[in-house]
């Protein structure tokens, strides 16, 4: 089971330096530890800050699960094997879960449960007394029902306990040559079914399928969004243009209508993180 650590007191740095520098000495005191990566920005960060630490004494693990996109696996394989992280994969059960399925706003509190207990598993079968997890500063102040779980397990953040925000974790992953420094925002493909429609492996699966499309059209940050019959495809504003056009439309059109959909949006607001959290403010 992982060990709780003292509760962090907050830190006040000047400088990304100093930032990192105190990231540093937290994982170091740690001396063995277990990193859920998903190889986003920030758990690639944390990933490669635990290895330069504590080298081989720092596992990265990711989750084996239909909610992970296949290209984001082959993309932390590929991150891990370039700056020589110790890396497993781990399969979840979350899709196993009636709670998790049924999708309800504490979907995320039910698939944390499910890694983290997982996780717990393999560090008391290695003897390793830290986990972390990649949340940042910038988290804290959103809708994150997968904290709760990471408070239940005694997962360390320690990202955010050393004051780092998103940005500052990009520019510190840009000045390590990280290539996941500029990765578009990320999340479980889970997060594109609206709440209270049912998750299944069949429908994240479509969702994977059409944002490969969707990427293979030439678009970087979008999300594809599923409401039953219809789709709703979220546009970043400075790819807007690109996407406004009849050919694009067509384009949108027919590989969407390929996919069994009978309706294919555009949302004109443009992607936006979170955006499903919507309803939940009203």
């Amino acid at each position: 089971m992982g060990q709780a650590l003292p509760p962090a007191k907050p830190i006040v740095q000047s400088t990304l330096a100093e930032k990192q520098s105190a990231l540093f000495d937290s994982l170091r005191g740690m001396e063995r530890v277990i990193v859920a990566f998903s190889g986003g920005t920030d758990s690639a960060y944390l990933a490669w800050a635990a290895h330069r630490i504590l080298g081989a004494h720092a596992l990265a693990v990711t989750a084996d699960s239909p909610s992970l996109p296949e290209s984001h696996k082959r993309d932390a394989e590929a991150f891990v094997h370039q700056f020589g992280i110790a890396h497993e994969f781990i399969r979840t059960a979350e899709f196993d879960s009636p709670a998790y399925i049924a999708n309800n706003p504490d979907r995320c509190f039910h698939c944390k449960q499910e890694l983290f207990t997982r996780l717990e598993e393999l560090s008391r079968a290695r003897g390793i007394a830290h986990i972390v997890y990649g949340v940042n500063l910038d988290d804290l102040s959103d809708y994150r029902p997968g904290q709760k779980a990471a408070k239940q397990h005694h997962v360390g953040a320690p990202l955010a306990e050393c004051g780092l925000s998103k940005a500052e974790i990009r520019e510190l992953s840009r000045r390590a040559g990280l290539p996941t420094w500029d990765r578009p925002a990320s999340a479980c493909l889970s997060s594109r079914i609206p709440y209270g429609t049912p998750v299944t492996i069949q429908n994240v699966k479509t969702v994977e399928t059409g944002e490969e499309q969707v990427k293979a059209l030439g678009f970087r940050q979008f999300r594809v969004r599923f409401h039953g019959e219809m789709v709703r495809l979220e546009i970043a504003p400075d790819e807007m243009a690109k996407a406004l056009t009849l050919e694009m439309a067509q384009r949108f059109t027919a590989l969407f209508k390929s996919l069994g959909f009978k309706y294919v949006t555009l949302d004109l607001e443009g992607y936006r993180q979170g955006s499903l959290n919507e309803v939940l403010r009203h």
